[in-house]
């Protein structure tokens, strides 16, 4: 594998490292060891899938809070989208602010996000197909958001025309103050 530190801390993109011949391809596309070598403890014990409907459709951006964060090894296998993430981590340097990668079916490439770090994407084709796999557990208790086209963040999305679950149209106006202070007492909790 291939990895590229985003402008994020301890986000990254990560390219395969293909071996092509007569048949095809065969490339790594996760190893607990090549993580760990960069840096990032990256044990993963959930994996999803998301089907895409329509272009243009936006699912997040959402978290887990403390104390079940989750990092994310997301990869789009069928299509083309748009991959957003948001530190949300108080303290970071880059608290509040985005990067976005466009991940596609033709190139295998992935975003490695680590938690504290919302996520989102924009599909870019009909039909898309989006990998996640996740290092805890999903936990509806603990999952929170943010909004998409919240003015905080300034991201660019290319598709105006959106399809988005009410929830994450409506999340209300982002308050970096009282996300931190939040943030602190889940943290201590």
């Amino acid at each position: 594998m291939i990895f590229r530190e985003a402008r994020i801390s301890g986000a990254y993109i990560v390219d395969i490292d293909a071996r092509e011949d007569q048949r095809g391809l065969f490339a790594r596309t996760f190893c607990e060891r090549e993580f760990a070598a960069i840096g990032v403890q990256a044990r993963m014990v959930q994996a999803s899938v998301s089907w895409n409907r329509r272009r243009g459709t936006v699912r997040g951006m959402h978290l887990q809070r403390p104390p079940s964060e989750e990092g994310k090894l997301v990869r789009c296998t069928r299509g083309r989208i748009l991959d957003v993430i948001i530190d949300l981590r108080p303290g970071s340097p880059t608290y509040t602010q985005h990067v976005a990668v466009e991940l596609d079916e033709a190139s295998r490439r992935a975003l490695y996000i680590p938690p504290g770090l919302a996520h989102g994407f924009q599909t870019l084709e009909d039909g898309t197909e989006v990998f996640y796999q996740m290092s805890d557990y999903y936990d509806p208790s603990v999952s929170l958001g943010v909004r998409w086209n919240d003015p905080t963040f300034g991201i660019n999305w290319p598709i105006a025309d959106v399809t988005i679950l009410e929830r994450d149209g409506n999340y209300p106006d982002f308050d970096a103050r009282a996300f931190a202070s939040e943030f602190a007492a889940w943290s201590k909790g």
